[in-house]
């Protein structure tokens, strides 16, 4: 089995592999979070997370760019008036919970670094890999908003590039609550574009893009709706993305991204940086 998802990630961009989580193990992640909920900062510290350049609240947003050792909550555009007050139930308001669940979290980090999760990164070729970070995604019914087209890479770089996400289905995503679309074959395309540090210390954004947005014919890409527990490898270079969620059903997802560290520079100008003097959580020694 995992030969063959070694094969079809390296041929098509991302592989699947269904029932990788038990039951009891998606409902103890989504029992979790539920507890996390209760622990969602006031009003007045309420960032919201979006994946449109246009929206894109976070490059201003200091409380994005030091999430990376702590647990940070990020809101759905539409869940927050103009003054942090939430519109919309607690339960549905967040977009995402991240960024260093696999490392805080007892119940995230005996998943993340559970003997499944490194025997898929063996066999997938990591010799001395570590987590750069992880998210409890939301996509709440009628509110969970669109991903854009894009590449992990293009926030997680590596030379040569080794990023691999490991997305795992809490919930069966469908087509009607926003399953994940790829475009097959296009990690061999390269990285498209950027998402980095701004090196203009004084500029009001703290995180730029080093390229305007590419455009993706939408006819090259292909649905992927999965049962819950499913494990859904991505390639650090292939594009995908995921539409809104329109229906009446969530379509929770954990997911966490795998680096290389032998021979291969993680780069300084990402905007995910590991605290300084600390380094990201190895897997295999974990």
């Amino acid at each position: 089995m995992h030969d063959t998802i070694k094969k079809q990630l390296a041929s098509d961009g991302y592989a699947i592999v269904e029932d990788f989580l038990t039951s009891e193990e998606v409902s103890e992640l989504k029992q979790e979070a539920l507890q996390l909920i209760k622990s969602m900062p006031d009003q007045s510290k309420r960032t919201v997370f979006s994946t449109k350049d246009s929206e894109n609240q976070q490059n201003r947003d200091r409380y994005f760019l030091e999430s990376s050792d702590k647990i940070s909550y990020f809101y759905e555009a539409g869940a927050l008036g103009l003054d942090g007050t939430l519109q919309v139930d607690p339960e549905i308001s967040l977009n995402k919970i991240g960024h260093a669940l696999h490392e805080l979290n007892p119940i995230f980090r005996r998943v993340t670094v559970s003997e499944k999760v490194k025997e898929c990164a063996f066999q997938l070729g990591f010799e001395d890999p570590v987590i750069a970070q992880s998210m409890y995604i939301f996509k709440n019914p009628g509110i969970g908003s669109e991903v854009v087209p894009h590449q992990d890479a293009w926030y997680l770089y590596t030379e040569p590039m080794s990023v691999v996400g490991f997305w795992i289905a809490l919930e069966d995503a469908t087509l009607e609550n926003g399953c994940l679309w790829f475009s097959k074959g296009s990690h061999r395309s390269g990285t498209h574009r950027r998402y980095i540090r701004n090196p203009d210390k004084a500029a009001d954004e703290l995180l730029v893009y080093t390229a305007p947005a590419p455009f993706y014919q939408k006819s090259s890409f292909s649905a992927v709706p999965v049962p819950k527990g499913t494990l859904i490898l991505i390639h650090g270079q292939v594009v995908h993305f995921s539409e809104p969620n329109k229906s009446d059903k969530s379509r929770h997802a954990y997911t966490f991204h795998v680096v290389e560290q032998k021979g291969t520079q993680y780069s300084d100008e990402n905007w995910l940086q590991p605290p300084q003097n600390r380094q990201f959580l190895s897997l295999y020694r974990s």
